[in-house]
């Protein structure tokens, strides 16, 4: 077989295997978008082209700590000073929902300067490269974790606490990192016990312990809602949905919710109103 034979094959041979295993696309650039999430396997961004979140308006009974993230969050968009935030406390009280609506309106007042990188639990690690990732963007961007917290001998924590305060290079000036966690140390209390109990030093394995939640300049605190917060939050889906239910129907059938799933908070009201919604037929659009 002569050679140009032989190069017509392999041509042939290497156009098959490009079919079949082309080459990756182009990670999506921080300037083309305004969400995204960390995949830390690929080292690379994920564009998310519709965020999941709920309207300002439509979180009730949280009005202090949405007023102070709102105001840090335009502040850092602007190129002002501001704070890491944890937003910390009971479940289902719209912790996560807040730090996506915040998003969306400080956005919408200042026309897409904002960008909302999203990193999961599991990736902590990555956050050196997210960081290098980050930083060469010229677009001031919030990196949020959702439920973040830490149990046993996992020591990640300690490059978290190097990321968000300390180290030779620090945190970005274009980079803010809010968290939600339902533990306000971001540790188990028994954790911290077990510490005080055991260690030779207890005080300082203790300040080992809780001084990550110390690189966060606001603590929000989200507690569990009155049944009048519950009601209220309830009434503020059913006329955004306009969902067909009379005043005496929902609140008989809110409590009795709550009844059968042992707590009241802002989850609850949402699973409530997509019972009544399912029920009369009507469309959360």
């Amino acid at each position: 077989m002569d050679n140009n034979k032989i190069l017509e094959q392999l041509t042939r041979i290497a156009d098959g295997l490009d079919r079949l295993a082309p080459a990756p696309s182009a990670a999506p650039s921080l300037e083309d978008g305004n969400a995204f999430v960390w995949n830390a396997d690929k080292n690379a961004l994920r564009a998310i082209e519709q965020v999941n979140y709920v309207e300002m308006g439509m979180l009730k009974g949280i009005d202090q700590v949405k007023d102070i993230l709102i105001d840090n969050t335009l502040r850092f968009a602007k190129g002002f000073p501001a704070n890491n935030a944890l937003l910390w406390g009971a479940r289902g009280m719209g912790k996560s929902s807040l730090v996506k609506a915040v998003h969306a309106l400080v956005n919408e007042e200042l026309s897409d300067q904002l960008a909302l990188v999203e990193i999961h639990r599991e990736d902590i690690p990555s956050l050196p490269d997210l960081m290098q990732t980050l930083q060469k963007s010229t677009r001031n961007i919030v990196l949020f974790c959702d439920d973040l917290s830490f149990d046993g001998d996992d020591d990640t924590y300690k490059s978290l606490k190097t990321v968000l305060d300390g180290g030779l290079e620090g945190r970005p000036t274009n980079v803010i990192f809010y968290a939600t966690s339902n533990r306000r140390h971001l540790m188990r209390r028994d954790m911290i016990e077990n510490e005080r109990a055991t260690a030779i030093m207890p005080s300082e394995a203790i300040e080992e312990k809780v001084s990550l939640s110390d690189r966060f300049g606001l603590w929000l605190g989200f507690h569990s809602c009155s049944q009048d917060e519950y009601l209220e939050m309830i009434r503020g889906y059913v006329s955004h949905y306009n969902i067909p239910i009379s005043e005496d129907e929902l609140v008989k059938g809110a409590i009795e919710w709550t009844r059968t799933r042992g707590s009241r908070s802002g989850r609850v009201a949402w699973q409530y109103v997509q019972e009544i919604a399912g029920q009369t037929e009507t469309k959360l659009v």
